[in-house]
This record gives C-alpha cells, structure tokens and sequence, in this order.
C-alpha cells in the first residue's frame, strides 16, 4: 500500500535559478511524513500517532527540477525496511507521472522520556508493514 499527499509549492520554495531549492524536497517529505504518521496512524490503529521518531539519514535524488510554484505535487510514501527500532522509508515525489525526487530516510523510534531509540512496538510494525514495498 502507499500513502499520498499533496504538497503545495510556495512561489518563495523557488530560488536564483528559478527552480525549487534543494532543501525544500525535504519540507516536502517531511510534511507528507507528518500527515502520514499521525491521519494514517491514528485511523489505522486507533491510537494517537507515530510520531515518536527521529530522522537518522536523509538522502535526495533530484531527477527533474520543479519550475513553477503556486501548485501541488504528490508525494508518495512506502516502506522499504524495518528493523529493530528503526524504519527505511522512500518518498517519491512526482505531478502527473514525472518525477521530481527520490527521497529516502532513515527513521529511528525514541522515547519521549529518555531522548533515546527504542524498540518498535508490535502495533508500530503492523503498521508499517501494510506500507512495506513488497506488499
């Protein structure tokens, strides 16, 4: 399964060269995580939100520049991994069958009270497995 969202492109997203910033395609997948973690989670599993974790590795492949601000681009979400305490996910962002973007993260689970990782609970994982790629 894969979760989309729209993301909206801000005319200031763009820079000097007239395309959007780099960083900018991490706002985007980090928006999409949020709506993800906490509208998906919460109805899924009934349950407040996912968004106990930290990101660990952010890594972007930028395929094609995004020249136009004042629209939307979705954003989609797959799981690729999940470890112990620890998610791999992959954002693909795209508008109409062009990509954009590859976007990858590690994502590690903490607890609020010590600051530090921790296991994944097994409604956690259930969850994240109805979004692992190979499903």
């Amino acid at each position: 399964m894969k979760y989309v969202s729209k993301q909206f492109v801000r005319w200031d997203d763009l820079d000097a060269f007239g395309h959007v910033n780099n960083a900018k395609y991490l706002t985007y997948a980090q928006e999409a995580r949020f709506l993800w973690a906490t509208e998906e989670y919460s109805a899924a599993m009934r349950e407040s939100s996912l968004i106990e974790m930290v990101v660990a590795r952010a890594e972007v492949d930028f395929i094609e520049p995004i020249y136009d601000g004042g629209r939307f681009v979705d954003v989609e979400i797959t799981i690729e991994k999940i470890g112990n305490s620890s998610f791999n996910m992959h954002f693909v962002i795209s508008d109409g069958g062009k990509i954009f973007a590859h976007v990858r993260t590690v994502q590690v689970a903490v607890s609020l009270e010590t600051k530090k990782s921790r296991p994944l609970t097994d409604k956690e994982r259930e969850f994240l497995n109805r979004y692992l790629e190979s499903n």
